[in-house]
């Protein structure tokens, strides 16, 4: 475990100086402000969507909102740009037989990228709630909200479940970057990496969207992105949320073992 420490910080210090890692988080801190500055301009809502209605009364839908919005590419999208490239850049710069024949072994060495993906998940997703909360509060006030069983709760109430439902936002998330990791392990190629999680993203939408298909729908990993939606309920629906967990898992447990599989076996010789 102390090996996986160590390549864990080593891992955190690299992503420190990594473009695309500021080129995320920039991602998901600016749609927020764009989002809250879009919705000064316009007087009507997205009444088709949960919370919509609510964007000119309260802050705190403008959150939930984007959620919503950014299941589709956009955070899956800012995830994949450092799960997609924290193996496959490794090959890309020829470093990684030389960190192996420093006596780093394989195996910590890649939980500790998993452990750095992680962390950038969560920040990324955090940062982009607080920004959310914030810009949203700065164009409709910090009020209280309703419910999707209509019962209206303070804003001190809806601001704790705005961050419990990004927590539970986090589980398809984390299955997402484990996806990520496993192709930038497989194909040696960042860009290769980062596209083929956001195709996986996008296909797991579109067989969610095919007829005939509707039995599928409860297991893709799309759906998964609106269990959160069971924290905004009265009582709480905790159904969705547990599913949640445990189909993000058939994704990402198989994805993380097969990565350390590869991993562990590869060939380095040469590069």
């Amino acid at each position: 475990m102390g090996a996986a420490l160590v390549s864990y910080r080593w891992e955190l210090r690299k992503l420190r100086s990594l473009r695309r890692t500021y080129l995320g988080l920039g991602a998901a801190v600016a749609v927020p402000v764009i989002f809250a500055i879009a919705v000064t301009t316009q007087s009507s809502s997205p009444n088709d969507v949960a919370f919509g209605s609510y964007i000119h009364q309260t802050g705190l839908a403008i959150p939930l909102v984007l959620l919503l919005f950014g299941s589709a590419w956009m955070y899956p999208l800012i995830i994949a740009l450092v799960a997609g490239d924290i193996v496959a850049s490794e090959d890309h710069n020829g470093t990684l037989k030389t960190i192996l024949t420093r006596g780093v072994d394989r195996g910590p060495l890649l939980a500790g990228k998993a452990m750095a993906t992680v962390t950038y998940a969560v920040g990324a997703i955090l940062a982009s709630g607080v920004v959310a909360v914030i810009a949203g509060s700065a164009v409709s006030g910090l009020n209280p909200i309703t419910t999707l069983s209509g019962q209206r709760v303070s804003a001190i109430t809806g601001l704790g479940l705005v961050f419990a439902s990004l927590g539970v936002y986090l589980i398809p998330i984390l299955a997402i970057a484990s996806i990520g990791l496993l192709l930038s392990t497989l194909t040696r190629n960042s860009t290769a990496a980062v596209v083929g999680t956001l195709m996986a993203a996008l296909l797991f939408q579109l067989i969610g969207i095919l007829p005939g298909l509707g039995a599928l729908k409860p297991y893709l990993l799309s759906t998964q992105f609106s269990a959160w939606q069971g924290l905004l309920r009265t009582p709480i629906d905790w159904a969705p949320i547990l599913r949640a967990l445990w189909v993000c898992s058939l994704y990402a447990v198989p994805a993380l073992i097969t990565a350390g599989i590869v991993f562990v076996r590869r060939d380095v010789d040469g590069g």
